[in-house]
């Protein structure tokens, strides 16, 4: 009698341990990929560094430009002592604008060299205090009368996003993406077959229409944007 008491004795102690054993996997397997998530986290931040020198904001205006022509770009912008310089010289179609370090966010663009002048007139009626549709009434009097000309498909590739660390092996921006300006002088939506809106991410639509400053929008959008 007291070896059968014995063995049940012994199959509840074998089986309590088991079911503790099958408790306690999961957690164990869980925290083994919390502690992974949480170092893969740790070394993407630790890539990631301030822009805090001229030489950063070169580094990632130049992802505005197109990976081939980066090289050779031209950039201007406000440098780290506030103020606007031409930053690198170069000697292909693209100039770079960088970002500003004195405004939030990040914003970084590149545009074909023709644009100069009506960029840089911009640049002008802002620094004299002029507002935007101050600027705007102005620059479209001056296009009407041919002070000022863009050439219809002059593109403007923008590289923005609300951080402002970046990884200094890759100069890409945290979080920042590129949208799209090809400038169509006077075009309209019934002229281009475009819309006014855009109706999916990534959809070209028209903006500003029948305007001097009328242009092709590309923008990236929230694919659940209703």
């Amino acid at each position: 009698m007291k070896r059968i008491i014995t063995a049940l004795v012994f199959t509840g102690i074998l089986i309590s341990c088991n079911s503790s054993d099958k408790t306690k996997a999961p957690i164990q397997e869980s925290s083994i990929t919390e502690t992974a998530t949480d170092s893969k986290s740790n070394d993407i931040n630790k890539q990631l560094k301030t822009i805090d020198t001229d030489e950063d904001l070169i580094a990632t205006a130049l992802m505005a430009a197109p990976e081939e022509s980066r090289s050779k770009c031209k950039v201007i912008g406000y440098n780290m002592a506030g103020e606007f310089v031409t930053m690198r010289e170069g000697d292909n179609e693209f100039i770079v604008l960088a970002d500003n370090p004195n405004q939030d966010g990040f914003n970084a663009a590149c545009y074909h060299k023709d644009l100069e002048p009506f960029m840089a007139r911009g640049r002008a009626l802002r620094a004299e205090g002029k507002t935007g549709q101050e600027v705007f009434a102005i620059r479209e009097a001056e296009m009407k009368s041919g002070q000022l000309k863009i050439t219809p498909g002059s593109t403007l590739h923008i590289y923005y996003g609300a951080k402002t660390m970046y990884n200094p092996e890759t100069s890409k921006v945290e979080g920042a993406q590129l949208r799209y300006v090809v400038y169509m002088p006077w075009a309209t939506s019934k002229s281009t077959g475009l819309p006014e809106v855009p109706y999916a991410p990534n959809h070209p639509w028209i903006m500003n229409p029948g305007t001097h400053r009328a242009h092709i929008m590309i923008s990236p959008l929230p694919a659940d944007r209703e």
